[in-house]
């Protein structure tokens, strides 16, 4: 008895070839279809059994292990591309069906089961996303079946690969950020004098200015009038690199379904306040990079995932993973945070927010208050929908949209733009800019 228990659970094993259940039904309908025929002596209960019986005994010879070599693919994507795989297949001897589980095209997961012939030996598909974020998009779930599918060998759970694809990038028209004079190189002009192409003053030369700069043809013509020789020099502006800080409140993720806010997502909300902020901080960082300056991310949320001012098209991607990870650890905290540290004197600070909460009010005060500039994009969804079924729905809209708009007055009021994302950008950086001259 304990042999036959031991031989049953082999059977279970999904390492190995196994007999099914049609097979063990083969074999005791054959069998007592032939012991009747014969007791019976009746030819047809013998014809009905026999085939069954001798499907059976075809299928007991040992078939070869089949196997199934998974794709290398890249870690990371852009949205959109298009990469093919290729499934190499050894069915092995006797494999008459091979079931693999395969992605194709957009799909989303992991993909179908597809039935081959037993002789495929290579699947070609292509994976193509179009959605950003992290994911597992290939799982090569396989089952190999013998003559009639009476022993199978599976079902065997595939290696998960996940797949990271990258935010979007949408180059976007871009103002002068305010000049930060941390050196004599950069695009944005300066307030300190320096050796730039924009006129800043014409005086008097000095002990230390460099002859080049004389300006001979106001030198003449103060000497014609004065009657004495005074060199004069033309003074430039210096040319100064820019900071900028975008803050991202990955507190919240909500969207136009008022009803829905209350109810926790299972990942990104379709268009939702955290897919908008993301697909903003990548489109600007991407422009302003684009253009020689420095842009650093700070998480409201969680500080340890922000990530310092770089540029070149390596702090690029490196921003748009981290931004990937920011998402990925995204929920509620009472308080978000900005350090000091994070908001160095003379950067600019884009806030990304829908600013539903008192709390995101002070944190941009404090940054203002601190001598940073700041710019607060607000990300709350235009067309917000009230609750369907809740016969106060409407007042619940009317107070969201009446507290959202003092919030914002708040922020006018300590001096700080504010703009909805979608808007001309760059009309309220160069009033910044302006403001700081």
């Amino acid at each position: 008895m304990n042999r036959v228990v031991k031989w049953l659970r082999s059977q279970r094993d999904t390492d190995r070839w196994r007999n099914t259940d049609a097979m063990y039904r083969a074999v005791v309908v054959g069998v007592a279809l032939i012991a009747a025929g014969v007791v019976a002596h009746t030819i047809t209960l013998v014809l009905f059994g026999a085939p069954l019986l001798l499907s059976a005994v075809i299928a007991l010879p040992h078939l070869g292990e089949p196997k199934v070599r998974q794709p290398r693919m890249p870690r990371t994507m852009e949205p959109g591309k298009r990469v093919e795989i290729v499934f190499e297949i050894e069915p092995g001897e006797g494999v008459e069906l091979t079931a693999l589980r395969a992605p194709r095209g957009k799909t989303i997961g992991v993909g179908r089961v597809h039935l081959l012939p037993g002789n495929t030996k290579e699947i070609r598909t292509e994976l193509s996303r179009t959605s950003w974020g992290e994911g597992v998009d290939l799982r090569p779930d396989r089952l190999f079946a013998g003559p009639d599918a009476l022993r199978i060998y599976g079902p065997i759970v595939g290696t998960e690969g996940t797949r990271i694809v990258l935010p979007p990038v949408v180059a976007l028209p871009t103002g002068p950020l305010p000049p930060r004079p941390s050196g004599l190189v950069g695009v944005h002009r300066s307030p300190r004098p320096g050796d730039s192409t924009e006129l800043r003053d014409i005086r008097v030369f000095q002990p230390g200015d460099r002859l080049r700069r004389i300006d001979w043809r106001v030198t003449l013509s103060a000497a014609a009038s004065t009657g004495v020789m005074t060199p004069h020099i033309r003074e430039r502006h210096a040319d100064a690199d820019a900071t900028l800080i975008i803050a991202l409140d990955t507190r919240l993720d909500i969207g136009q379904d008022i009803g829905d806010w209350a109810t926790p997502a299972i990942g990104l909300r379709d268009k939702g306040t955290l897919d908008t902020a993301v697909k903003a901080a990548t489109s600007l960082a991407a422009s302003y990079l684009r253009q020689g300056d420095r842009v650093g991310l700070a998480d409201l949320g969680w500080p340890q995932l922000s990530l310092a001012p770089g540029s070149g098209p390596r702090h690029l991607l490196k921003l748009r993973h981290q931004l990937v990870l920011c998402t990925r650890a995204a929920e509620w905290t009472p308080k978000p945070t900005l350090r000091p540290q994070q908001a160095p004197a003379g950067a600019l600070v884009m806030v990304l927010s829908p600013f539903l909460d008192n709390a995101m009010v002070d944190l941009t005060a404090t940054i203002v208050r601190r001598g940073v500039r700041v710019l607060a994009i607000d990300l709350l969804p235009a067309q917000l929908k009230p609750e369907a079924k809740d016969p106060w729905g409407e007042v619940v809209l009317t107070i969201v949209r009446a507290e959202h708009a003092a919030r914002l007055n708040t922020l006018r009021e300590h001096g700080i733009a504010v703009v909805r994302w979608g808007d001309e950008l760059p009309t309220a950086l160069r009033n910044l800019a302006r403001r700081r001259r």
